[in-house]
């Protein structure tokens, strides 16, 4: 999202596998040890959606996050899709298979292809999730979806997901986040 609205930023690498977010001077920037983290100026900000809702409204304009209530409310519901249906499903069979994270696999992945499926339903007419541009809706769910196959799940069978995968890959200034 930084790189979409065009704002210089540093990444600073999170090493999870050893535990560095669960350190004392991470857990002081968020004290449930999980990233990502933003910090812009004096704020400290914890969870990915929070930080697109942020950088929507601070710098990106109506276009990322409209204030229309219903434009709004439709693109908020994608922001609850990638903090539940898609973190418990897609992200969490990913952290199955990269991490040894011990889960329900089957329920997970059978959990992961239902909501790609309601996904690409949904996309069969449009080209972004709510609007008629890309939104924080778009951005929010795009990362689990892009890593589908860590998860063991073929994006192919789902062709709308699929073409929104490349019109988001498409945008200008987007460049790919670590891991894709």
């Amino acid at each position: 999202m930084l790189s979409l609205l065009g704002l210089e930023h540093e990444i600073i690498r999170v090493d999870l596998i050893v535990g560095e977010q669960k350190s004392a001077e991470f857990l002081k920037l968020n004290p449930f040890g999980q990233v990502p983290v933003l910090i812009d100026g004096k704020l400290v900000l914890r969870d990915s959606q929070a930080i697109l809702v942020y950088l929507a409204r601070q710098y990106g304009g109506e276009s990322w996050l409209p204030s229309e209530p219903e434009a709004m409310g439709k693109v908020l519901q994608w922001l609850s899709t990638a903090a539940n249906e898609s973190q418990n499903s897609l992200s969490a069979a990913r952290r199955f298979f990269l991490l040894g994270t011990p889960i329900d696999l089957e329920g997970a992945q059978q959990k992961a292809r239902y909501t790609l499926e309601v996904i690409d339903k949904h996309l069969l007419n449009r080209d972004w999730l709510e609007t008629n541009h890309p939104t924080i809706a778009d951005i929010a769910c795009y990362p689990y979806i892009e890593l589908a196959s860590d998860a063991q799940i073929v994006l192919e069978a789902y062709p709308q997901v699929s073409a929104w995968v490349t019109r988001i890959k498409q945008l200008p200034l987007y460049v790919a986040m670590p891991g894709f």
